[in-house]
């Protein structure tokens, strides 16, 4: 048991094991974890991660796999135009911007790191387009490098839970960094996104359905299904 700042104790060995066997019941694997397990490759993750930002599952994953037929490695993708990229990447939310930093970034793997994607949190963050979002999901995903990614899944999810009360989700990492046991930093991420995005949804969470509802105060949720 872990004591939170807000002096709720949690359980989080119970609640990650719920997990182990909740998140086969899913439907839907968070996309950058379904492109790491098939991949392997830093490059395809963290450009794929880049891609992702206000976009579907769906059409990260169809635009990720269109781009990399053609422009499987930094070499390549940097020597593309960027209407070529850009094209090839349309089904992503603002494809004409992501076409031209995905290209910078590109080009800088390829000047100042041999083509290969960073270890280090600050060289990834110094990366067009990588915020802490993606530089952390990175370091988990492509090189299994203990990190929090906090997205909006994970940030409301861990409100709701009542185990922090945090506004931004700067907060929310540095908050799950205090009290989330280190060895469940990657897999905190991949199954909170998978439950955000099947049951914890943002309006009316489905909490009839959650197999986790125990462990929730379900804080500020004002209706659910």
């Amino acid at each position: 048991m872990e004591i939170t700042k807000y002096g709720r104790i949690f359980p989080f060995r119970d609640f990650m094991k719920k997990f182990d066997s909740v998140y086969q019941s899913y439907e839907n694997i968070p996309v950058i974890t379904l492109i790491a397990m098939q991949e392997k490759n830093p490059f395809k993750i963290l450009i794929s991660t880049i891609l992702s930002a206000r976009t579907k599952d769906t059409a990260t994953l169809n635009a990720s796999l269109n781009l990399f037929k053609t422009a499987g490695d930094a070499e390549t993708l940097a020597n593309l135009p960027v209407s070529e990229i850009s094209e090839l990447i349309k089904q992503v939310g603002f494809h004409k911007k992501k076409s031209e930093m995905i290209k910078k970034t590109a080009k800088i793997l390829v000047e100042k790191y041999d083509g290969k994607v960073p270890k280090k949190l600050d060289e990834l963050l110094s990366l067009p387009g990588v915020g802490r979002k993606t530089a952390n999901l990175v370091l988990g995903e492509a090189f299994k490098i203990k990190a929090i990614c906090v997205d909006t899944h994970v940030h409301r999810i861990s409100n709701r839970l009542g185990i922090l009360k945090t506004k931004t989700p700067l907060e929310t990492e540095e908050g799950l960094k205090q009290i989330l046991p280190k060895k469940y930093w990657i897999k905190y991420n991949t199954y909170l996104v998978a439950h955000g995005q099947t049951i914890c949804k943002p309006i009316s969470p489905i909490c009839t359905k959650c197999q986790v509802s125990v462990y929730c105060k379900r804080k500020n949720v004002l209706r659910n299904r």
